[in-house]
């Protein structure tokens, strides 16, 4: 367990709780820096598979950025907080994990714990979870991926309403503008989280990571037959080689659970 962080590990799961309750899970440079540590393990450990992302406690997912620690640290030095360079949560500027990340949002997603989230595949949100970019409220703005990621996922407009406002979006209006994957019971959140790994590993991990990096690369192609064309993603061509692309149509002629590899 690190001093702002834990990390559980359940077979290939991997699950990361920001742990800083007392100021609503919000992240300084060194939770981050803890973070970016744990996601790199994760990235490295080939026996891990799926990861989720939480917050300790029952308010917040994660408030975005340690205002206090913020203001703090200006007026002392000068000089403005400097966060590691894979970003919030170790994820809003990781752009090569190919293996999933779910996002179990227990409550306020705000600022940088919003642009978590988004930096996410998955987002489980409780019923009581809001998400929010209000960084201009206090004179900045969402520059760990917000306002590129959140335009992207939804309708331009939607989207320049809740970044020019900084209002606060319910989990439910967060699905139905499309950025929260499922809306659940509080009391359910982690029960969905994993009930989301479990099918991501009910698949080939060679096939889930092809899938992710195939996807979010293409979305820099603007023409669909040539992102169609391009077979030579890297995930993509291990999958095509791999021991679990021969698995996979064995066991289904043979009417069993294949036995996933990971090679």
């Amino acid at each position: 367990m690190g001093e702002y962080s834990r990390v559980e590990k359940d077979g290939r799961l991997m699950v990361v709780t920001i742990n800083r309750p007392e100021v609503y899970n919000a992240c300084h440079p060194m939770a981050n820096q803890e973070l970016v540590d744990a996601f790199d393990a994760f990235q490295a450990d080939p026996e891990l598979w799926v990861a989720i992302i939480t917050g300790a406690g029952d308010k917040a997912f994660c408030a975005g950025n340690d205002l206090k620690y913020h203001a703090e640290l200006q007026a002392r030095t000068g000089k403005r907080p400097i966060h590691p360079a894979k970003g919030f949560g170790g994820l809003a500027n990781r752009f090569d994990l190919d293996k999933p990340v779910i996002a179990a949002v227990n409550g306020l997603a705000m600022g940088g714990g919003f642009e978590i989230a988004l930096a996410c595949d998955i987002i489980v949100a409780s019923e009581q979870a809001k998400f929010a970019l209000p960084e201009p409220r206090v004179g900045l703005a969402a520059g760990a991926g917000g306002m590129q990621r959140l335009s992207r996922m939804i309708p331009l407009k939607k989207a320049m309403g809740m970044m020019l406002t900084g209002r606060h979006v319910p989990a439910k209006e967060g699905f139905d503008l499309g950025f929260v994957t499922e809306v659940v019971p509080h009391a359910e959140l982690m029960t969905a989280a994993k009930r989301w790994a479990a099918e991501i590993l009910a698949c080939s991990p060679m096939s889930v990571r092809a899938t992710k990096q195939v996807v979010m690369r293409s979305l820099d192609v603007p023409a669909l037959e040539m992102a169609m064309r391009n077979q030579h993603y890297p995930a993509f061509v291990a999958m095509a080689q791999s021991e679990d692309t021969i698995e996979g149509p064995k066991a289904f002629a043979e009417k069993r659970k294949p036995n996933w590899k990971g090679r």
